[in-house]
Order: C-alpha cells, then structure tokens, then sequence
C-alpha cells in the first residue's frame, strides 16, 4: 500500500472517529464515500464491506466505556441485535448481489434521508428505567424485534453501523432515555458490522490493510472528537445540525455521481 493511500485512509478514519466522537453517531454513514472518492478504493462493494470492518470495532472500542458507565440496558440490546443481524445478513447478501454504480446512487438517497433525519434532532424518552422482563416482553418484543430487522436491513445492504437509525429505533421500542440509546446502541452496531463484514469478507470484499490504518485513524479522531464535544457541549445541537447538513450535500454528490 502506497503512502498517499495509507494517509488518506488515517485521514479518513480519523475524520469518522471525530464526527462520532463530537456528535455521537452518523460518523459510519461517511466511511463508504470517504473510501471510493478520498481513498480511491475503486469497488463499491470492497469499500462497503472495509467500511463495515472497520465500524464494528469502532463500535465495539466506543461500547466498553459505556458498559463501564451502565449506560447500556443489555436485555433489550440483544433482542434488537438478534433481529437485526438476521436483518443484516439477507440485506448484505441483497447489496453484493447489486451492481456497484446502482448501489451508490441508493446509498446517496440513504444519505440525504438520513440528513434530513438529523435536522429533526432526537426525542428524548419517556421511560428512564425500562427492563425487558417477563411482565414488559409482551409489550417490548413486539416493538424490539421488527424494528431490528428492519434497522438490520438497511444496515447489512449498505454496510453502515446504523448508529443514526439504532438509536431512534431504541427509543421509539422502549421509550428509554437517550444516553442509554446511545450506549445500549453500540451493541447492536457491532453486531450489524460484524455480521455484514463476515458476509462481505466471504466474498473478498474487505481490505484488512485498510482496515487497519481506518481503525488506528480513528482511534485518534474519537478521543479528539470526545474533547472537542466537550467544549462545544452548550452548541452540541448547532454542531449536529452542521454535520447533517454536511450528510445531505455528499449524500447529493454520491448520488449524482452515480447516475452520471
């Protein structure tokens, strides 16, 4: 792997690290673009697949803090993950199976709902200590398990974390509060990732190189994110609205280019 690669690969990583880090998700939905127009990776499906990778430890590095914290309500988080990785792997067969320059054009779509999604900003919940017991399964399994399979889906066809979906799926399942959306989240992104880049890395669509240098960028990237969060935490929404904007106008292009 050339220099220019492998620096715009820690560039890249480290930007999706950062986006995650400063406004707590959406970062993965940046990775499939970043690596066909920055890091030149020619093969929407090879990009796809490394950008899945790479999310799921992302995801998987970002869970151990919030498990340390108890922000994250394990019972329901495995339900969703059992749908959703079930979700993920018939939507990843379906997205390898597409041709690549279709499968753009779709995931820029993707990315413009998504942005127009995040302008909307997040609910809170309504139910700050929700348990998936034998009294609440009746109510919550109906909820937890369409939503994940749908949520897998989209996740698995192309190959994103589904943070920005995960989330909002959570809160309209459980009503749970939304740091622990956030951690409980984090569980179910690591599986979709996982289940997505072994379906991807069956069919040689992973570049384990890349893969990681993206994951030491972002390493970097998430804790320079986390302090700037931090400092802007008064202008946190502003910074959001920012980002989605930013979704939106490369989701545009994406799908632009695609067509053309």
């Amino acid at each position: 792997m050339d220099p220019e690669t492998i620096a715009a690969a820690l560039f890249a990583g480290s930007l999706i690290g950062f986006v995650l880090g400063l406004v707590g998700g959406g970062g993965s939905i940046m990775a499939v673009p970043l690596l066909v127009y920055l890091v030149g990776v020619h093969s929407p499906h090879m990009a796809i697949g490394t950008a899945a990778v790479a999310v799921a430890l992302n995801a998987l590095v970002g869970l151990v803090g919030h498990a340390r914290s108890n922000n994250v309500k394990w019972p329901c988080a495995l339900v969703f993950a059992g749908s959703g990785m079930v979700g993920a792997a018939t939507g990843a067969a379906a997205g390898k199976a597409m041709d690549g320059g279709h499968l753009l054009g779709l995931f820029g779509l993707l990315m413009v709902g998504v942005g127009l999604a995040m302008l909307r900003g997040r609910k809170s919940g309504e139910v700050p200590d929700v348990h998936l017991t034998k009294q609440s399964a009746p109510t919550l399994l109906p909820r937890l398990i369409p939503i994940g399979l749908g949520v897998g889906l989209l996740a698995g066809f192309f190959g994103i974390g589904g943070g920005f979906l995960i989330v909002p799926g959570l809160i309209l399942a459980t009503g749970m509060p939304i740091t622990m959306a956030i951690g409980t989240s984090l569980v179910v992104v690591t599986a979709l990732g996982a289940t997505t880049a072994g379906s991807y890395a069956m069919s040689g669509f992973v570049d384990w190189q890349l893969v990681a240098w993206l994951v030491a960028g972002g390493v970097a990237g998430s804790f320079a994110g986390r302090k700037a969060g931090q400092l802007f935490e008064s202008r946190k929404r502003l910074l959001e609205q920012g980002f989605a904007a930013l979704v939106i106008g490369v989701g545009l292009f994406v799908g632009w280019s695609a067509l053309s």
